[in-house]
């Protein structure tokens, strides 16, 4: 079997060919293939353990997404690399098992679940979700006790000359979190 005529992603009716089980764990014995969920297949090194672990996610728990420490360095508002993956999902929903990388599952409020969020394009046509920056700022002083107020901090200070972001629309979406409304404008006022 010529694997260059195969894509890149196998399964969940993704391009999906027509091979036998046999053909399969032929792909998969040769490490041309590796599974990354169930019934999920991406071919071997087109991406590191943490976008493969993003997709297998992304495949299974579509709501999922990326927020905190991750989004944060997605959005280069920090210069600290996470050492594993933070994904919300709605207050409610069970976390996968992943066995590619060190995944932190945290759970969000559904009502406020949609707030800010957006997608992050991944191999194979997926995508996973990710929140704003915004969004992530407000839930970086939400959760500051946890993750520190430096980080937060930190990341607002690193928002605020960007093109286009305004204070007033940050507190504006931060009005739908009490939590960290009081917090954000107070640095708000002492940082302009």
């Amino acid at each position: 079997m010529n694997t260059t005529e195969l894509p890149d992603l196998i399964g969940y009716g993704r391009n999906r060919p027509k091979l036998s089980r046999h053909q399969l764990e032929r792909l998969l014995a040769s490490g041309d293939y590796e599974r990354i969920a169930p019934g999920l297949f991406l071919r071997a090194g087109l991406t590191d353990d943490t976008i493969a672990a993003w997709m297998a996610i992304a495949a299974r728990k579509p709501q999922s997404t990326l927020c905190l420490l991750t989004a944060l360095a997605l959005h280069d508002l920090t210069d600290e690399i996470p050492t594993r993956s933070d994904i919300a999902l709605p207050r409610g929903t069970h976390p996968i098992k992943v066995r590619h990388a060190p995944i932190a599952w945290h759970t969000f409020a559904a009502d406020t679940f949609l707030i800010g969020r957006g997608e992050h394009a991944l191999p194979g046509g997926m995508s996973i979700g990710l929140y704003s920056a915004e969004r992530t700022i407000i839930d970086s002083f939400r959760l500051r006790h946890t993750h520190g107020a430096d980080l937060a901090i930190t990341a607002l200070k690193r928002w605020l000359p960007g093109r286009g972001h305004s204070p007033s629309k940050l507190l504006a979406l931060a009005a739908h979190f009490p939590d960290a409304y009081a917090s954000l404008r107070t640095t708000l006022e002492i940082l302009l």
